[in-house]
């Protein structure tokens, strides 16, 4: 859970901030509640056959049935929308019944076209707008039947809002701030070590120190600065031996493993003390933002492919899979608490949550009786190849987690 990737990655699920929130996630082939783009042009760059509906403050959109009318085909569905208002749109498909979201288009910009496809089974459906400057507004009831057997519809969500998400991030927080006491513990046993010149203890007490700090991946948002302080990584170009400018966990793991005096140690694991302390007294847990538990649940197994698998943040301990164990148990403490919400919403919760458990179960199985953990470099290549199978495929399932339990507005 090292500083630099405190953000999310470029993946497949999530393209940044531009124009649409938009993305393709499938899992066996599924495609969750995702445009096909959205243009500052005119309709005539949307999708092909797909006829333009025009969005405005009072309406969203006109029937968009067969001729025009209420009544629609069940199948593939493509949409094309255009802003006629003076601020952004986002535009929902919904199903009238339950307000499950079978397709959503978000920041469709003034005089912007947006366009997206959805594959609809028999019920009752209508777009929803949601002006940035006025009141929601649904746009006519369509009526659609005669799906044809067996075909992939787009799976309907019900949305997911922050009054949802605020009580879960709360529990959260109360979880971390009673795991911070034992934190602090834990390095000021390190410190001691080191002010000792118990250096072989030291070792092992930073490891210990080290695995509960990464167990809290779905909060790193929320602690900042100190956040880099206690697990920063180094600087582009440096390593953390040589970076004057690195502190916490990273920078003591480089002195302890490189045979570096007792005292340097010391001055730095006092360092990492103050930090902690810092942090125990004011974690910013009331800042963690509801939107995140989903995405963090996601992001930190993803993070953990990319920074620790690949042995990047190894500073000496050789660790890394010590830290993905302690990743794993972080995704799947966020993952527990939005479980009550994904019963309903997810087919594939069970799943993921066993990839999870399964994948922890071959991590664990490379640490050692004596408490030590193998190297990265001592695994044969069929070992690797089915680690890395697993976190790949835990990290696919977990895709859509984020997705899912992003907050979305909804009809009142």
């Amino acid at each position: 859970m090292s500083q630099s990737s405190r953000r999310p990655f470029g993946s497949a699920w999530l393209w940044g901030a531009a124009a649409v929130a938009a993305v393709a996630v499938g899992i066996a082939g599924t495609v969750w509640l995702r445009p096909d783009r959205t243009e500052a042009s005119s309709p005539a760059g949307a999708a092909s056959g797909a006829r333009a509906l025009h969005l405005t403050v009072s309406s969203c959109g006109e029937s968009w049935g067969s001729g025009g009318g209420r009544a629609a085909p069940g199948g593939a569905h493509s949409f094309t929308l255009v802003n006629g208002n003076v601020g952004d749109i986002e535009v929902q498909l919904q199903d009238v019944a339950d307000g499950k979201v079978y397709l959503e288009i978000d920041g469709i910009g003034p005089g912007a076209t947006g366009s997206g496809s959805a594959v609809l089974g028999n019920g009752r459906y209508r777009l929803v707008c949601f002006p940035a400057d006025a009141d929601p507004v649904a746009g006519p009831v369509v009526a659609v039947g005669g799906a044809p057997a067996g075909a992939a519809l787009t799976p309907g969500v019900v949305p997911v809002t922050t009054n949802d998400l605020i009580p879960l991030a709360k529990e959260y927080g109360q979880w971390v701030s009673g795991r911070l006491p034992e934190l602090q513990a834990e390095v000021r046993r390190l410190d001691v070590d080191a002010r000792a010149g118990e250096l072989d203890a030291a070792k092992r007490d930073w490891l210990t120190a080290h695995l509960s700090y990464e167990g809290l991946g779905a909060a790193y948002g929320a602690f900042g600065e100190r956040g880099a302080a206690i697990d920063g990584v180094p600087a582009s170009g440096k390593t953390a031996l040589d970076d004057p400018g690195l502190t916490g966990f990273h920078k003591i793991e480089a002195l302890l493993w490189a045979g570096t005096p007792a005292a340097t140690v010391a001055s730095a694991t006092a360092r990492l003390v103050s930090d902690v302390d810092a942090l125990a007294a004011d974690p910013g847990l009331d800042r963690i933002d509801p939107a995140d538990l989903g995405l963090r649940a996601h992001e930190i197994v993803e993070n953990a492919i990319q920074l620790e698998l690949s042995g990047a943040t190894d500073a000496g301990s050789h660790t890394n899979l010590a830290t993905i164990d302690a990743n794993l148990g972080g995704s799947a403490e966020a993952l527990s608490l939005l479980a009550g919400l994904l019963r309903s919403r997810y087919p594939a919760l069970a799943d993921t949550q066993a990839a999870l458990a399964a994948s922890t179960r071959l991590v664990d199985g490379y640490r050692m009786a004596d408490g030590s953990w193998a190297a990265l470099s001592a695994l044969s290549r069929p070992q690797r190849e089915q680690l890395n199978a697993s976190l790949d495929a835990t990290a696919e399932l977990l895709a859509p987690v984020a997705e899912i339990t992003e907050p979305r507005k909804a009809l009142q």
